[in-house]
């Protein structure tokens, strides 16, 4: 690697380096300089309030962690060049670049069949041809096409940088205590056998709280049911939305969210580069800007979803192990209907169900994996003495339904 250049301060880690001047340039970039005006939770701080960080600041503390886990693999006489380190940054800088404003919610509604790393990869193309191909290396890692794919597990697998860092970053933001890991002990514990990335066996207490955490983080925080009902209700206002655009009916918005919103957009659409560089001038502040003013319009629907989200009027939800009925859904419906004075179509904006999972290991999609003294390897699951982390293993998956505040009587119990 070249000589560092800026140092940066962090409030997880104090001062980071930015470690090649390739890395700041890709920092200085518009489309990166974006990630500061999304934040990292999206709506987490109608819940947390000091949910208020972004992607920026995660990708730059992914990119810290890229550094330390880079530095240990060679000192323990892993051999990693200085392209293939340049490229594993990178590919972790890049990892959220393409999170469109308050990250999934536009995947479930402006957008359609297109999701974040689908994006991700298609902006990482585009920045290659302008970086003259500089940033070849980091894609494949990436993408899981270097020839060693340890490389690409310290970007994407079960125990990667960018889990270590928001687990951190994010319960740090919110206050949940639960969520703090020790990740600097994680890393200084790395290793690769066969190619494969795996943690020597003194870490396994860290390991165990790694999982035990992620399991509470999604349960305190990614999936808290407020939070879970917030974002919901962001969906069907831009859904609600979108329907109008589409029928031409005059809407507020800034000229890079009208077009998805009057034009609809699949994975082909984003072959057209005017498509993609509009995308990348849509944050956080197009969409609230617009749904401040769509509080006003005409339309009813539109209007009540708006104002209840931007007055945190947030809907009702009720969790259960069950899925809800046809018959326990259409009911509300109904009543939702006839208590806000719209049509049974236009109720299912407001009466919501789906289901929720958390399942903070899964050893079938990657394993963690812990290498002896002795040299064997083993999962997690099998070598811990902590039979929960076993448990952990196993997904836990919740049903919700979700209703307007001020709507009682036929609520299902």
């Amino acid at each position: 690697m070249s000589t560092p250049g800026k140092i940066l301060n962090d409030p997880i880690y104090g001062f980071i380096t930015v470690p090649h001047p390739v890395v700041q340039r890709l920092i200085d970039h518009a489309w990166f300089q974006r990630l500061r005006y999304i934040k990292q939770l999206g709506l987490g701080h109608l819940v947390y309030p000091g949910a208020l960080h972004t992607r920026f600041h995660h990708a730059l503390g992914a990119m810290h962690l890229m550094s330390e886990a880079v530095a240990t693999l060679r000192a323990k006489g892993h051999s990693i060049t200085d392209e293939e380190a340049l490229g594993a940054h990178v590919a972790i800088l890049l990892h959220d670049i393409g999170h469109g404003p308050f990250s999934h919610a536009l995947e479930h509604s402006i957008v359609e069949g297109m999701d974040h790393e689908a994006i991700s990869a298609l902006v990482m193309d585009a920045l290659n041809a302008g970086f003259d191909g500089a940033l070849g290396t980091g894609i494949r890692i990436f993408r899981d096409q270097h020839p060693k794919r340890f490389l690409h597990q310290l970007v994407s697998s079960q125990l990667d940088v960018d889990r270590i860092d928001y687990l951190n970053r994010d319960s740090f933001y919110t206050g949940v205590s639960e969520g703090v890991i020790g990740g600097e002990r994680i890393i200084k514990m790395l290793q690769v056998v066969n190619d494969r990335l795996v943690v020597e066996e003194k870490a396994i207490y860290s390991i165990e709280k790694f999982i035990v955490a992620r399991r509470l983080m999604y349960w305190q925080v990614y999936l808290h049911k407020t939070v879970v009902a917030c974002e919901m209700m962001l969906v069907e206002t831009l859904r609600r939305a979108k329907t109008l655009g589409l029928a031409d009916v005059p809407l507020f918005g800034s000229p890079a969210l009208l077009r998805f919103l009057r034009t609809r957009h699949d994975r082909a659409s984003f072959n057209d580069p005017a498509v993609l560089t509009d995308f990348l001038k849509l944050d956080d502040h197009d969409i609230m800007g617009a749904v401040k003013v769509w509080c006003d319009h005409p339309d009813k629907v539109l209007a009540r979803l708006a104002t209840d989200l931007t007055q945190r009027h947030n809907l009702h939800i009720r969790l259960r192990d069950a899925r809800w009925t046809d018959e326990e859904v259409q009911a509300l419906r109904t009543h939702v209907s006839n208590t806000l004075g719209i049509t049974p179509e236009e109720s299912a904006h407001f009466v919501l169900t789906g289901r929720i999972v958390n399942n903070a290991y899964d050893p079938a999609k990657d394993r963690i994996e812990l290498l002896f003294k002795d040299g064997t390897v083993r999962d997690i699951a099998q070598a811990s003495d902590n039979l929960g982390i076993a448990a952990l293993a196993r997904p836990v998956e919740k049903w919700y339904l979700a209703w307007p505040r001020g709507v009682n009587g036929v609520v299902p119990g």
